[in-house]
């Protein structure tokens, strides 16, 4: 055996104080260690050894999942329990054979997000629980809790902001003293501690026990587990309106016919996607850990994970397994078709990062000898997060890849939700973070299109996805900053510049700090320092590459580095005070803009739309499109428009009527998947155009946009003239431009769609008319204050997927007066009904005390939900939190039940007194968007 102290000294030399190893070195670059997993048993001696499958592949199959991985296996029970039982799972080896057999097996219930809390406790029921009670076996489950390491204020911070989330979700946590945490784990150093979390009831899984497990419980349930039976191909076929989907799976030894495929093969799911002309955007890397000789006094000992040491301490019986996340992880450039229950030589040169980290928090560890060592591949994508969903190239063929080293813990929830996707169309839970969809269509708006359209997208644009220095930048930075606090405002270095606006340039002269978004560079706010920009990424000087110096952008993101307010949050103040007193300009470029145009088109917005969007050309309506359940799926402002003659982004040539969508550009791919696919299913007869990156978008807010528009338009802007929630087309510098009365920050103002040519042009003619009354650059950070103190709403932060729009105090976007029948309508209508059980409810706080989301909502001493969205509302002085809360009782949630409550925000462990309101506490009367001050 070697000691773990022998890889720190091979891999750093000069250190001082001696040391011996039993063994000598098998090279210059480490200790010698057999390569083995810490588990007493494998799958790998198991099942037929002859290299024919299992058993015979059926003819045909509702649904076939391939890869027999824990996401595999829980998909394929899933489906079962579901009431598909003519299921097939492949696994072109065994069970567990490629990434899932060497994985550490770590569940911990807490992360900063309610969904994958959810989706974790799910997990732990299933294997803790559920396959025990139904198959008589044990999975493996260790329950011996988890403890997270703080070494610092905002690490312990971000611990207590799990804490209070975890309350609302009952998961068991504790904050600890130093003093504490020793009398729980004696051979820990506590000399740099600042304290910890403790999670009684975290623990760990083995892979080989749950995944044989689950296929037990699944096939008694009637579905078919072949093993040694890889694919050779995916049939797919185009439908009579030129739609590809899923058609027959072709194995070495016989081909299943099925609709559905479903791609769980891990690192080798972009070969797999490949066979179906499917993009897979992920990266194989290689991912390690250590397994120690035995340890005296660990016995029983929670797993630690020490994130400012980037390194994990999982219990394995009387040893420890340790591993962690490097900063230069080495990338798996050729993935062999051929690997099976492999693992790679461990690089100590790599590795060696993380024992000074585990020797320094346990101390023992430096004269404890390493028993093996475990490095094998593992799948990571761009943004940390598993790929689900039905791909947007081929409908029927199904992801569940890319788990990021977490396929373990997240994988009983995603398996449920994946399962729930196929046989309904949409997963249960908001899984928008994890949709793979990605669109292929033309950037032009002027391209050619049928009536199949173009391949949807919800995640990822096409020319991120197709791009490889993108997906390994990203791929890279999300490994090495996994352990990092989660900040409220930090932005990635990885991947940036990929797609500028026409202001940009103008804008970075003038100190825009700017934020990524679904890979725009959309303003964040401005900066009185100068210019900002974002440079080439150095991948935090790994690789031998070298850091950026004086890197002034990093310099201003790490300010921000704080749970406190941020010491930008004076200039932040400033732009959304000059928006309310006098006016300020926002470049919302970003934004997606699409037409949807032909003769269907208005059947397909009656459809779509659940307001009534089917008026007089030059009417704007603010709307939400609903799924089947009555969900969210965006809110989105819907233009009538009558055809341009000559053609122009503005005004493109159609027959029949036309639609002009605006919306959000960090969920724009989202919408185009929804709109693409209920269009598809529908078989309607319209298009939908995108021009979102050949038209700039302007919106100018606040009281005095008037008096200054009124210098640079060429129309009457008086309410008479040109009241709310209208629109037309006009000139502006001399420029042609689509002018919109529309606000988003609860004040009076207009939106200027502009081709991106005369971009420039008509922003410096604003700003110049509006010099003299006091005009302002602003940003998306003041957009988010501004709106949530007006009370707008988000997507994807107070509006989710999951939520309804009587929930969300959005009634009034439902055409449920008329008789026009909509995408969702039964179900608000069936709410209605029997009433609405949870509630999107506003709350301020006398304290002046920061909330960014996730704090826990107290009513009456008892929890009744958690905050969605918080930001500090300038123009009141009060913090704002919105969040949903129900009746623990479980009866339904009225305005009375909202009045009568007392209320109590708890961040970070300590609750602040809250007021409840029905209303908007800014201009409940929306006197100011109207024109009226």
């Amino acid at each position: 055996m070697s000691y773990v102290s022998c890889a720190l000294r091979a891999a750093a030399p000069r250190l001082p104080a001696p040391w011996r190893s039993p063994r000598p070195f098998s090279s210059a670059t480490g200790p010698t260690a057999k390569k083995s997993v810490p588990y007493q048993k494998t799958l790998k001696e198991e099942g037929p050894g002859s290299g024919e499958p299992s058993r015979p592949p059926p003819s045909s199959a509702e649904v076939v999942v391939v890869g027999g991985g824990s996401l595999g296996c829980q998909t394929t029970y899933h489906l079962t329990k579901l009431g598909v039982t003519n299921v097939v799972l492949l696994e072109r080896d065994r069970l567990t054979s490629g990434t899932t057999w060497h994985t550490a097996g770590l569940l911990w219930q807490l992360r900063p997000s309610d969904v994958e809390v959810e989706l974790l406790a799910h997990t732990r029921d299933v294997v803790s629980r559920d396959l025990p009670a139904e198959t008589g076996l044990h999975t493996g489950w260790v329950e011996n809790g988890g403890l997270f390491i703080a070494s610092n204020k905002q690490r312990l911070d971000e611990y207590k902001r799990l804490m209070s989330l975890g309350k609302v979700y009952g998961v068991e946590s504790y904050v600890l003293t130093p003093s504490q945490t020793k009398d729980l784990y004696p051979l820990m150093n506590i000399d740099d501690l600042y304290g910890t979390l403790y999670v009684p009831k975290d623990g760990t899984m083995d892979p080989a026990g749950t995944c044989s497990t689950l296929a037990r419980a699944a096939t008694a349930r009637g579905a078919t587990i072949i093993e040694n039976c890889p694919v050779t191909g995916i049939q797919v076929r185009a439908d009579d309106f030129g739609v590809k989907r899923v058609y027959a799976v072709e194995t070495a030894h016989g081909t299943i016919q099925t609709p559905c495929v479903v791609n769980c093969a891990g690192v080798w799911a972009r070969a797999l996607g490949r066979l179906a002309g499917v993009h897979v955007p992920l990266v194989g890397m290689h991912h390690a850990y250590v397994v120690t000789e035995r340890i005296e006094g660990i016995q029983n000992m929670p797993n630690v994970r020490d994130h400012d040491a980037s390194v994990y301490l999982r219990l394995q019986g009387d040893a420890l397994s340790v591993g962690g996340y490097e900063s230069n992880p080495i990338f798996w450039e050729k993935v062999s078709e051929k690997f099976a229950f492999g693992l790679f030589d461990l690089d100590w040169d790599v590795f060696m990062q993380h024992i000074e980290g585990a020797i320094n928090r346990v101390p023992v560890l430096e004269k404890t000898g390493i028993k093996s060592t475990v490095c094998g591949p593992e799948s990571f994508t761009a943004d940390h997060k598993p790929l689900m969903g039905e791909a947007p190239e081929v409908r029927g063929f199904f992801l569940g890849c890319g788990f990021n080293s977490a396929g373990m813990m997240l994988g009983g929830g995603c398996g449920r939700e994946l399962a729930h996707w196929i046989i309904h169309g949409r997963p249960e839970k908001d899984m928008y973070g994890y949709d793979i969809r990605q669109r292929r269509h033309p950037r032009s708006c002027w391209a050619h299109w049928d009536t199949a359209l173009s391949p949807p997208s919800r995640r990822f644009h096409h020319s991120l996805t197709d791009n490889n220095r993108w997906i390994r930048e990203r791929s890279h930075e999300s490994y090495a900053k996994n352990y990092s606090v989660v900040f409220p405002h930090d932005e990635p270095l990885a991947g940036r510049n990929m797609r500028k606006d026409p202001l940009h340039e103008e804008l970075l002269r003038q100190g825009c700090v700017f934020q990524e978004r679904h890979g725009w560079e959309r303003p964040g706010w401005f900066s009185p320092g100068g210019a900002a920009p974002v440079l080439d990424y150095d991948y935090y000087g790994a690789y031998g590459r070298e850091r950026h110096k004086d890197y002034t952008y990093n310099q201003l993101l790490g300010d921000e580095y704080t749970f406190d307010f941020p010491p930008h949050h004076d200039f932040i103040k400033n732009e959304c005070l000059t928006c309310r007193n006098a006016l300020a300009l926002f470049d919302m470029s970003y934004f997606g803009k699409f037409y949807l145009v032909g003769p269907e088109a208005t059947k397909a917005a009656n459809w779509l739309f659940s307001a009534d969007v089917s008026k007089a050309p030059g009417s704007t309506v603010y709307t939400c499109m609903l799924n089947k359940q009555g969900g969210v799926e965006s809110d989105l402002t819907v233009s009538r428009i009558s055809p341009g003659d000559p053609a122009s982004p503005l005004a493109p040539a159609f027959e029949g009527d036309g639609y002009y969508l605006a919306i959000g550009g960090a969920v724009a791919q989202h919408n185009w998947s929804h709109i693409t696919s209920v269009l598809q299913d529908m078989k309607l007869q319209c298009k939908l155009l995108d021009c979102s990156e050949e038209l700039g978008m302007m919106s100018i807010q606040g009281p005095l946009s008037r008096v200054v528009l009124q210098e640079v338009l060429d129309t009457d802007l008086s309410n008479d003239a040109f009241p709310f929630s209208t629109h037309k087309i006009t000139t502006a510098a001399g420029c042609t431009v689509r002018a919109m009365r529309l606000s988003f920050v609860g004040e009076m103002g207009w939106e200027l769609h502009v081709p991106k040519a005369d971009c420039v042009k008509v922003y410096r003619a604003v700003m110049q008319a509006g010099a003299r009354h006091g005009i302002t650059n602003a940003g998306y950070r003041a957009i988010d204050s501004l709106s949530i103190e007006k009370g707008y709403r988000h997507w994807h932060a107070d509006l989710r997927t999951d939520d309804t729009p009587l929930e969300a105090g959005l009634a009034f976007t439902c055409k449920l007066k008329s008789s026009i029948p909509f995408l969702g309508r039964e179900a608000v209508e069936a709410q209605k009904a029997k009433g609405i059980f949870r509630r999107l409810v506003c709350f301020t706080t006398d304290e002046k005390v920061p909330m960014f989301g996730l704090e826990a909502v107290w009513r009456d001493g008892k929890v009744v939900g958690h905050i969605r969205r918080a930001d500090f509302g300038f123009a009141i002085d009060k913090t704002i939190a919105y969040g949903y809360i129900c009746d623990p009782e479980g009866g339904p949630v009225s305005l009375d039940f909202v009045k009568s409550g007392s209320y109590e925000l708890e961040r970070m462990g300590v609750t602040y007194p809250a007021r409840a309101h029905t209303k908007s506490p800014f201009d409940p009367d929306n006197k100011r968007v109207k024109g009226f001050y």
